[in-house]
């Protein structure tokens, strides 16, 4: 049986951009109502550092797409009070990783619950192989099969520098870059005046571990989709964060996962 974890995602702060959380469930009106991506689903890929976050946000907000956050999505049915909520919570409180089950439940419900006919980003899931066959059969009898991968990748030195560089004030959440977008005051955070902190896994020892895991579990997902027959549009990520979208957008175009003036292109 496999098993997720819970994790914040990951945050690019480049050249003044400063960027917040992303709820579970989000939907936003298209900046360019005339275009939008036909429906699509897409999974957003990327080692840790690669700003999947930022990205799907950006992307979610001028397509009018939904944007699930699977790390939010657990979170937020963990309060919701529900059956699937109390047993996710069972897991989480005895520090247990979650099945992939009872995760991907979660998910197809929080697919179902929402109108993603402009568009889904799913966003840190899945990660393993397991998981995304799992997946891949629950969204078939719910007749939504992903469609795309969108692939971010970067050096590893610059998800490195991006990731231990971060800094962080634990009472309002903003979050600062010691080089791209450090504070006014060294260390001091701007909105708060509180002291800001490092996270224990925005260490380089942590930081390495984890890309380490993604090479091992998650890379072998990427070609378990290109097999599918999945298209996977790959997107070079080191660069700012208005570049990386750009680069973004022409891929989804060339992938034919665009509709523009009621004409698909799917």
């Amino acid at each position: 049986m496999g098993a997720s974890s819970l994790r914040e995602e990951e945050y690019e702060l480049k050249d003044g951009d400063r960027m917040k959380p992303i709820t579970g469930q989000t939907q936003t009106n298209p900046s360019e109502s005339s275009t939008h991506t036909a429906g699509a689903r897409i999974v957003l890929m990327g080692p840790p550092g690669a700003g999947k976050g930022s990205i799907s946000e950006r992307l979610a907000d001028k397509f009018g797409m939904v944007h699930l956050s699977s790390g939010d999505i657990l979170r937020a049915e963990r309060s919701s009070g529900s059956e699937l909520g109390e047993t996710l919570k069972k897991y989480m409180d005895a520090g247990e990783l979650v099945p992939d089950e009872i995760v991907i439940k979660i998910i197809i419900k929080s697919i179902s619950s929402l109108d993603s006919s402009k568009g889904l980003l799913l966003d840190g899931f899945p990660r393993t192989v397991i998981q995304a066959k799992q997946l891949d059969d629950a969204l078939a009898k719910a007749g939504l099969p992903i469609q795309a991968v969108l692939l971010l990748d970067a050096p590893e030195e610059v998800l490195l520098k991006r990731i231990t560089g971060r800094r962080i004030c634990p009472k309002c959440g903003r979050v600062y870059h010691i080089e791209t977008m450090p504070p006014a005051k060294d260390n001091i955070c701007d909105t708060c005046g509180t002291k800001l902190i490092h996270r224990d896994d925005d260490t380089e020892q942590v930081v390495r571990e984890r890309i380490n895991l993604y090479h091992k579990e998650t890379e072998p997902v990427i070609e378990y989709y290109r097999k599918s027959g999945v298209k996977i549009i790959e997107v070079n990520a080191d660069a700012t964060i208005d570049e990386v979208v750009e680069r973004a957008i022409e891929g989804i175009r060339q992938a034919n996962l665009l509709e523009k003036e009621g004409r698909t292109s799917l």
